[in-house]
């Protein structure tokens, strides 16, 4: 018996596959396999998720009005050109999905984030990959990728999964390089982690220009991913067809109260993006000392670090030796990432427990 048959570019997705939750012994494990706020979430937030309690049987406001108005305030922005979706993933799908399809092409950086590729094959476009620059993105590789059918370019910045990071000038210059007709998405994910003097630019270019979507989310600093809320900045025609696609209520209740009160608590933000600075700075220097077996860490701008295994010991290797001793890390052979781990910045327990099992690791083999 023969039944539907899905579109062919929907067969030749690969589905996202997201970090191990928990060891295949089942024992308890640091999670250092999904960039999550070690911290938690804001005591804040946390006390406006559950107000909502008694309000189960309600819709939400469908167009998140108190939550865009909060974020246009905390960002100088106009809330008539925010959206809001179910994590930023929603709305990187809506801007592929208002903007591309069958017969155009959409570029994004070899080692991009792998829901680019999900989110352009899903409405029938191409995919199209600019070479990295040692695993960075490469303005000049993707404005020479262009051609007359590209319709979309998204860059993450800083990138999951290299944590590599594109000044504000190179963004400019990709900027004023692409037609008028080519939506630039920088999706911002781990923007709340930059320093201030290294702002990219984007939420600026999108105040401005007709071809820029800005997108973020609520999932990493503010440490709200259990609940998917993401948003995205541009002008008001962009922001308009996405509605069109948009899910009706797609941002829970109990979510956009958090999400409003996240933003409220600055000092949380701050201690979270403290905490990591430091003990990202410190994972570094550790794994930097077993630069002699061949393992290299690539300069973060995220909450995690992307390490490279070019000794006797594998990635892959380490990978399942780390998971035996209760760290779960994420390892991306499906991304061309077969040699590299990359690993989130935990609580200091967790990372000082993570180095000293990477040191074993290695001095086992050596």
């Amino acid at each position: 018996m023969t039944g539907p048959s899905p579109k062919d570019w929907v067969k030749a997705i690969h589905p996202y596959v997201p970090g191990k939750s928990a060891t295949g012994s089942g024992m308890r494990a640091a999670k250092l396999s999904s960039n999550e706020n070690p911290l938690g979430t804001s005591e804040k937030a946390r006390a406006a998720f559950a107000a909502q309690a008694a309000g189960l049987e309600r819709y939400p406001d469908g167009g998140a009005t108190a939550l865009r108005e909060s974020i246009a305030q905390r960002h100088g922005l106009d809330p008539d050109r925010i959206i809001c979706g179910t994590g930023s993933d929603e709305v990187l799908h809506q801007a592929a999905g208002a903007f591309a399809g069958p017969g155009d092409e959409v570029i994004y950086v070899r080692y991009g984030f792998a829901v680019y590729e999900i989110a352009i094959r899903r409405v029938g476009a191409t995919p199209v990959i600019a070479p990295d620059r040692d695993y960075a993105t490469d303005v000049d590789a993707i404005l020479a990728a262009v051609t007359e059918r590209t319709r979309v370019v998204f860059v993450a910045n800083p990138n999951n999964p290299t944590s590599t990071y594109t000044p504000r000038e190179e963004i400019a210059r990709l900027h004023a390089g692409l037609p008028d007709h080519v939506l630039l998405v920088l999706d911002q994910a781990y923007a709340e982690y930059l320093e201030d003097d290294e702002d990219d630019g984007g939420l600026a270019l999108a105040m401005s220009a007709s071809n820029v979507l800005v997108t973020r989310t609520f999932s990493k600093i503010f440490g709200l991913a259990a609940e998917r809320i993401g948003w995205g900045y541009a002008a008001a025609p962009i922001i308009d067809a996405m509605h069109r696609i948009r899910l009706p209520f797609n941002v829970t209740i109990a979510g956009q109260h958090a999400a409003i009160a996240a933003l409220g608590d600055e000092d949380f933000v701050a201690t979270s993006r403290a905490h990591n600075a430091k003990w990202r700075s410190w994972l570094t220097a550790e794994i930097d000392k077993l630069g002699n077996a061949g393992l290299r860490t690539l300069e973060s701008k995220a909450n995690f670090l992307l390490v490279l295994f070019n000794g006797a010991v594998t990635a892959e290797s380490a990978y399942h030796s780390l998971m035996e001793r209760g760290y779960i890390v994420r390892w991306l052979p499906g991304q061309g990432l077969g040699h590299g781990l990359r690993v989130s910045i935990g609580s200091e327990e967790e990372t000082r427990g993570f180095a000293a099992a990477l040191r074993e690791i290695v001095g086992e083999a050596a």
